[in-house]
């Protein structure tokens, strides 16, 4: 992932946000020292997004697609109240072992129910509504989670979708791959529809900010 942000700028900006507690800092430790790919953690920052965005839509059940070590489902726990639930889907076990572990460590992590397997399989077995739904996992199914998403989430809640900037590749023309046309599909597609209010949001690799508004319309 390219830094698309001056890093002191970033570092600035996460210094004058919420803290970062102590398990989440070490889970970023953690995930940096055994993980493959390390900058698929979301960071201070941005987790300091997600627990603001919990807090402004008073947040009680909140969906993650995509765990990897169980940073982000973390942040969004802290931010909910006693009775708060997060569902959190992963398909890889060796980064989930690693959330296990870590939600075991924090008293926020009694909130957090981790689901293993493809991620659309589980999204099918939901209910609705959801406050909060964070899609964080892999990329090429990404209209799919966002379709099933619009369904599940509540008529006051958000959407918040990762890496819409894509390393800044969804400038390119033509796209490179699949997953950088699936992103730009996405992006059109946020931005045409008047059934929902958005925000594209220019932290780390992009964050889409997506509040329904009641007119919602299908999204193919």
């Amino acid at each position: 992932m390219k830094s698309l942000v001056w890093p002191a700028i970033e570092a600035y900006a996460e210094a004058h946000s919420a803290t970062e507690s102590e398990v989440c800092r070490a889970l970023r430790e953690e995930t940096y020292r055994s993980m493959d790919l390390p900058q698929m953690v979301v960071g201070p920052l941005e987790g300091a997004l997600l627990k603001v965005m919990a807090h402004l839509v008073r947040a009680t059940r909140v969906l993650e697609i995509g765990t990897f070590t169980g940073y982000s489902a973390l942040c969004l726990a802290e931010a909910l109240p006693a009775e708060g639930r997060v569902l959190t889907c992963e398909i890889d076990p060796d980064a989930a072992a690693i959330a296990t572990n870590y939600f075991a460590k924090s008293p926020h992590g009694r909130k957090i129910e981790l689901r293993m397997g493809p991620a659309l399989e589980t999204l099918r077995s939901l209910t609705s509504p959801f406050d909060l739904i964070f899609i964080d996992a892999d990329k090429a199914n990404y209209l799919n989670y966002y379709r099933r998403a619009l369904e599940l989430v509540a008529e006051t809640g958000v959407i918040l979708i990762d890496n819409v900037l894509w390393s800044g590749e969804v400038l390119l023309q033509p796209p490179p791959d699949r997953s950088t046309a699936v992103m730009q599909e996405l992006n059109r597609i946020i931005a045409a529809d008047p059934g929902v209010m958005a925000v594209l949001v220019t932290i780390r690799d992009g964050v889409f900010v997506v509040r329904p508004t009641g007119a919602r319309k299908k999204t193919s």
